[in-house]
């Protein structure tokens, strides 16, 4: 029996971009055949709602709350709800696992840290940082931003990029020997396609989310329309429109090397 995560999700309540309630999602995502979600809103660096104008523990207590609603909603059910953070630099962004409410709360100044001050702060408390969607390009960005050193994983299928772009990332990730992630950077419902993580075994909380992962025990799935019972999550190592590159980027690639 295999167990689905999602690893990338938004709700309305911290992330500007999502108009969906966290609750929301429990009752779709179990009917998917998900065991489990991480919330990862955007986080204060990226397209956050909460103002910035609070006290930093409101603005901490806001950003949680989504996760706490999702929390919430899923009690009585055999369904993991679990914390994360989309983290973001110069539009390359990544998702922070492990951390938690108290990490936040520990670390005001934390919006000043360097992708390398992030990493370490970040596995002092035990987690682990994966880049999301790493060749991703859109109107805003204008340029893609590579730092290798402080990746312990790369997503390499985001349900938000369109495949060639997916295929950089996972390349990204095979060059570099990264362990591969993939989940749906779900907004709102429902959509075309969906990612998600395999896992031989039910993950109970984020830190056995971690561990899992860091162990390789994590298979990226995707699945095409999600909503017809005839379609299957699908292995992304599978697919050769996921796994070969068919065009390079058109965005220069900037490389951190610190």
């Amino acid at each position: 029996m295999s167990y689905l995560y999602e690893t990338h999700l938004h709700t309305t309540e911290a992330s500007a971009c999502s108009p969906t309630p966290a609750a929301d999602y429990i009752e779709y995502m179990m009917g998917l055949g998900y065991s489990g979600i991480i919330v990862t809103d955007h986080f204060f660096t990226g397209n956050s709602c909460v103002p910035k104008n609070l006290p930093w523990k409101d603005r901490v207590e806001m950003y949680c709350s989504g996760y706490e609603h999702a929390l919430d909603e899923a009690k009585g059910y055999d369904f993991t709800v679990m914390f994360g953070i989309e983290y973001n630099f110069q539009g390359d962004e990544y998702l922070l696992y492990g951390v938690d409410k108290n990490w936040l709360l520990a670390n005001e100044d934390i919006e000043k840290k360097s992708r390398k001050e992030v990493y370490d702060l970040v596995h002092a408390a035990s987690g682990i940082m994966v880049q999301a969607h790493p060749y991703r390009e859109r109107g805003y960005l204008s340029a893609i931003h590579l730092m290798p050193s402080v990746c312990d994983g790369a997503e390499v299928y985001n349900s938000g990029n369109p495949d060639y772009q997916n295929a950089l990332g996972y390349q990204f990730a095979k060059e570099h020997g990264f362990l591969m992630s993939a989940g749906s950077d779900i907004h709102s419902f429902p959509m075309l396609t969906m990612g998600s993580m395999s896992f031989p075994y039910k993950i109970n909380n984020i830190q056995e989310y971690v561990k899992a992962f860091l162990a390789g025990d994590g298979t990226p799935m995707f699945r095409i329309n999600p909503k017809d019972e005839n379609t299957v999550f699908t292995e992304v190592a599978k697919s050769p429109s996921l796994t070969v590159v068919s065009q390079g980027p058109t965005l220069p690639v900037i490389v951190h090397e610190d």
